[in-house]
């Protein structure tokens, strides 16, 4: 089944490691075939990565959008995801769920749970009264 994705003018998204920008009207695009794509929304730049989950998430996108690279992303997703579960050990369910998404080479599904790790982050922060940025 096609996947049909809206895209309002200037709209960008990443398919296959390609940034797209609508520059007219709104549109929708019709995929045919399996495809890594984000929405900007779900983007992050590098210079976003500001804290270890941040840096988990940045790590597991280039990984998921960038194949060729892959398993240099995977081993920088590997030490950043180390070095969180041993500064906060409170996610290591989370932590153990996005190591089995990777395992299972299922990266968007990964960079989806690595919200709930920003989250995770967040909220340990805020209970020291400390921030994100």
């Amino acid at each position: 089944m096609p996947l049909r994705i809206k895209l309002p003018s200037k709209e960008k998204i990443i398919i296959n490691g390609a940034v797209i920008e609508n520059g007219g009207e709104a549109t929708t695009i019709i995929l045919h075939n399996r495809v890594d794509i984000l929405r900007r929304k779900e983007v992050m730049s590098e210079n976003e990565a500001t804290s270890p989950a941040r840096r988990v998430y940045y790590a597991l996108q280039c990984a998921y959008l960038f194949d060729t690279d892959r398993a240099q992303y995977l081993d920088l997703y590997r030490e950043f995801e180390q070095d969180y579960m041993q500064a906060a050990p409170s996610a290591g369910e989370i932590l153990s769920e996005i190591r089995t998404l990777v395992a299972a080479e299922r990266y968007y599904d990964a960079l989806r749970k690595t919200q709930e790790l920003i989250d995770h982050e967040g909220e340990r922060l805020e209970s020291v009264g400390a921030t994100t940025s």
